[in-house]
């Protein structure tokens, strides 16, 4: 049997797999998932031997893609980015990172990027968790969440805020569980009922969009009636003072007249977790993806930073949703930090990386945000780029305006395990290897970085991304791109952290792995330059958009357990199709009695950017709010506002609703 990582969600299980048969089954010496396995890790093989493989490189010529050697597609693929250098500079190309990939893989791809001269790298952390990165670093130093899963079990408190783990990360609700039976409170905040709910002491069902009232309405009843940490805070702390002068209007009756939620429950829900003596914060896309998302973030720092939940008594618990979003971001795989989410302008990090990498040339400007690139491909200011193991025409806010960009590209070129929608619009799809068809080092949500082995050979002339981005490195005269083996590169990532350089890499190949730069972070200082944590008092911000007589309700999106992202993979596993419902959209009883819409009828949702077709399912959801799968269609019509980090708005969008 051979040990891998599972290819679906942040949590990092780690699973056998023989490699005869490709069966799965969980790692019962992971100390993550001690034993444990949800649907599609047990299922997480089946993809990579569907007959959609792609097994050759092709090229577009014509409306064909024709089979080419690897020689041919390398070669001219690198003849053509060079080319837009020379004539336009390297600022005209663009990289997407995946995700998906090992960190070996997002390290090689950004260390392309920026040798070639630009910073325009980024991965779809930024359409996820990185406002949580922007909050964290603002307030403790660090954009990482603070504490291994293994604490949740320990708090007498679990606040769970736009997420819902029992579907996304169900493997997380064995601590939880162990949580409650040791009599540990749950409060679930959302804003339909879900699996989630069903554990919560405390469910509050929330309007979309006023996250930070309710916050600043529970810190107020933490401040007026003393329930805050006042050692913790006067010595650990910055900017209390204006923490307490900006909730002071945030009283439970002004916040339930702005989120529904009513204001002795905000009364009764704060008492009961400022007094449960230690407690965890873990968030979602629920909070991240909206204009306000930075904002909504810092707010739930500044909760736990009044209690002084963090280090031993608590810990903030920003949940990744793709195997290696961390390790991809971790990486550099993002456009305004260097690997470890350094400011691309630290000078002593930056002496480090010119000395590893062997150049004296490294960008120092913010390259663009991955929710930037399309408007830049519209304008004609970016006109090549290369996609690894992602899916933007499905994946991005407004997706149709994203594909009307692809189509304007001179080159784009997309390396994936499958033909995509966005492949569809490609020069160049380059094949790659499946998770189980290739090693490499993959960092959970935690911060632990564990060794996924190779299980059996990639289908045709496929290839591990590292090996194809090799070929590219040194076809583009890059320095440094001698590798042989994927040990070789991360042997070059350990020597660029210095919580790496004196480990040993066979550590990633324990069950325990190794956890950077530690365990649970903040239990003596933060990382700021003073050492002490900065609250960030923070005003409710409206949605880029909000619903009018034209458009009533507030269209969001959400997961499901059996799907995952734009369903490339979880759609090719038979088991998992066999599971997964044809997506449906969520709407209340009241709203469905009104409209005349029953269970299962077809509905159309429609916002100012266009409309689509999907069948009601009528559930426990908020009135005036309708929930979509975020692996059906529903990007092409949802709203591509920005927040401060790049993130889109996809948990906003006015719409209408109706019979189909």
């Amino acid at each position: 049997m051979k040990s891998v990582i599972c290819p679906y969600c942040g949590f990092g299980c780690r699973l056998r797999v023989n490699p005869e048969t490709l069966t799965v089954i969980p790692d019962k010496t992971s100390p993550v998932n001690r034993g444990r396995i949800c649907p599609k890790g047990l299922r997480a093989t089946e993809f990579a031997v569907h007959r959609d493989r792609l097994k050759k490189p092709l090229k577009a010529v014509g409306r064909k893609f024709i089979p080419i050697s690897w020689s041919q597609a390398i070669g001219e693929i690198s003849h053509k980015l060079l080319e837009i250098r020379e004539l336009y500079g390297p600022d005209a190309v663009a990289f997407i990172a995946s995700s998906k990939c090992s960190n070996e893989e997002n390290y090689l791809l950004q260390k392309i990027a920026r040798l070639f001269g630009t910073n325009n790298i980024d991965n779809c952390a930024r359409l996820c968790h990185e406002s949580s990165v922007h909050a964290l670093k603002a307030t403790l130093g660090m954009g990482v969440q603070t504490n291994p899963y293994e604490d949740l079990e320990k708090f007498n408190a679990i606040l769970i805020w736009g997420y819902n783990p029992a579907e996304t990360h169900p493997v997380v609700m064995h601590y939880i569980s162990e949580a409650k039976r040791r009599n540990a409170k749950v409060i679930v905040v959302d804003v339909r009922e879900t699996m989630s709910s069903e554990w919560a002491d405390y469910f509050l069902k929330i309007i979309p969009g006023t996250d930070i009232v309710l916050a600043n309405a529970i810190m107020h009843v933490i401040i007026r009636d003393e329930l805050y940490d006042e050692e913790f805070v006067e010595n650990m702390t910055k900017g209390f003072n204006e923490i307490r002068m900006a909730v002071r209007k945030y009283t439970p009756e002004y916040a339930e007249r702005i989120t529904g939620i009513r204001s002795e429950i905000i009364e009764e829900v704060a008492k009961a977790f400022a007094l449960a003596g230690s407690g965890a914060v873990m968030w979602g896309m629920g909070i991240t993806q909206h204009v306000s998302g930075v904002d909504n973030v810092l707010a739930l720092i500044d909760l736990a930073l009044l209690l002084g939940y963090v280090g031993e008594k608590g810990g903030l618990y920003p949940m990744r949703g793709q195997n290696n979003v961390q390790g991809a971001a971790y990486m550099g795989a993002l456009s305004e930090y260097l690997p470890g989410y350094v400011e691309l302008t630290d000078m002593e990090f930056r002496r480090r990386v010119t000395r590893i990498w062997n150049t004296d040339k490294i960008p120092t400007e913010r390259g663009l945000y991955l929710t930037e690139f399309f408007d830049a491909i519209a304008k004609g200011e970016v006109l090549a780029l290369y996609v690894m193991g992602e899916n933007p025409a499905v994946s991005e806010a407004n997706s149709r305006k994203v594909v009307e960009a692809l189509k304007k590209l001179e080159l784009l070129v997309v390396q994936d395990i499958f033909p995509t929608k966005t492949s569809r619009y490609a020069h160049y799809i380059l094949p790659a290897a499946a998770f189980c068809e290739k090693e490499g080092s993959y960092m959970n949500s935690e911060r632990r970085i564990q060794w996924s082995s190779k299980v059996c050979d990639p289908p045709g002339d496929a290839k591990p991304d590292w090996e194809i981005l090799t070929l590219l490195g040194k076809a583009l005269g890059l320095p440094s791109f001698d590798y042989k083996m994927v040990e070789e590169i991360t042997a070059e990532y350990f020597k660029l952290f210095p919580e790496l350089e004196d480990r040993e890499i066979e550590e990633l190949k324990t069950p325990e792995g190794v956890i950077i730069p530690k365990k649970r972070l903040h239990t003596w200082s933060f990382a700021t330059p003073d050492g002490k944590a900065h609250f960030k008092a923070v005003e409710y911000i409206l949605p880029w958009e909000t619903p009018d007589d034209e458009y009533p309700f507030i269209l969001v999106t959400m997961r499901t357990m059996n799907s995952y992202n734009t369903g490339e993979m979880s759609l090719r596993s038979p088991s998992l199709a066999k599971l997964m419902k044809a997506p449906m959209a969520e709407i209340s009883k009241e709203d469905a009695k009104r409209l005349g819409i029953r269970d299962g009828e077809l509905i159309i949702i429609e916002t100012r950017r266009g409309r689509i077709r999907i069948k009601a399912k009528i559930g426990d959801i908020k009135s005036g709010v309708v929930a979509v799968p975020f692996h059906s269609k529903v990007n092409r019509i949802t709203s591509d506002a920005l927040n401060k980090a790049g993130t889109p708005e996809l948990k906003f969008s006015a719409c209408k609703v109706y019979k189909a």
